[in-house]
């Protein structure tokens, strides 16, 4: 599956529009750099594995939302698992992101 990074801009400020926020105010919340966000909107930067995370948190949803327009999600678990991976680094984020496609393809 590829991503299209200009749906994922779009659906970010689609929902921080929803919760009725500025880019600055999502920024603070998600700490990034409100040019960063400005970039990630108009799809002129990819962001990270831990920057969709750090933004799913920010504008309270899932990245599914972010990634495939979807949310699935019955209970707040999702939130657990991201703030696990907020502080890793680089290394270890690449490292859960391995598992969780391994994961993901396991039928279970």
């Amino acid at each position: 599956m590829e991503l299209d990074y200009s749906q994922i801009g779009k659906r970010i400020a689609q929902r921080r529009k929803e919760l009725g926020l500025k880019q600055a105010e999502v920024c603070e919340r998600a700490g990034i750099n409100d040019k960063y966000l400005s970039c990630i909107e108009r799809a002129t930067s990819i962001p990270s594995l831990e920057v969709v995370m750090k933004l799913a948190l920010a504008l309270d949803t899932t990245p599914d939302t972010f990634l495939t327009g979807s949310v699935r999600y019955d209970s707040d678990e999702w939130r657990d698992v991201a703030e696990l991976m907020r502080g890793m680094s680089a290394k270890k984020l690449n490292l859960a992101k391995s598992f969780l496609t391994w994961l993901s393809e396991q039928s279970i």
